[in-house]
């Protein structure tokens, strides 16, 4: 089993930039496919981007790509989400997920951070 403790949310402009990280409480980050997603208020969680460790192998949301970047440190038992270029659509709380489908269409795994919040004033 893996515990998944976010970290990095909180308020910023329209344009700006925000980086989540995503660390083990207990457990080994890269012995699993590693995800983002996000739920914002009145809507359900959606993916937003994923990552293995040994394939190389990374997806995004259409709606982040280009914008986003996942990206995994095994020495440090971490996986970051780079945000840039936010918007008020981005506007959720974004979980960490271990276990998603590496190949689309993504699902989630089995274990989940508590979450983080990030709000994009327009």
């Amino acid at each position: 089993q893996v515990q998944l403790v976010e970290s990095g949310g909180g308020l910023v402009q329209a344009g700006g930039s925000l980086r989540l990280s995503c660390a083990a409480s207990r457990g080994t980050l890269s012995k699993y496919n590693m995800g983002w997603f996000r739920q914002a208020p009145g809507r359900e969680r959606e993916f937003v981007a994923v990552m293995d460790w040994s394939g190389g192998r990374i997806y995004y949301a259409a709606s982040v790509k280009g914008r986003f970047t996942i990206s995994g440190d095994n020495a440090k038992n971490t996986v970051d989400l780079q945000m840039n270029s936010l918007n008020a659509e981005d506007t959720a709380v974004y979980y960490c997920n271990a276990g998603p489908t590496i190949t689309p269409p993504i699902e989630s795994g089995t274990f989940w951070g508590q979450g983080t919040q990030v709000t994009v004033s327009s």
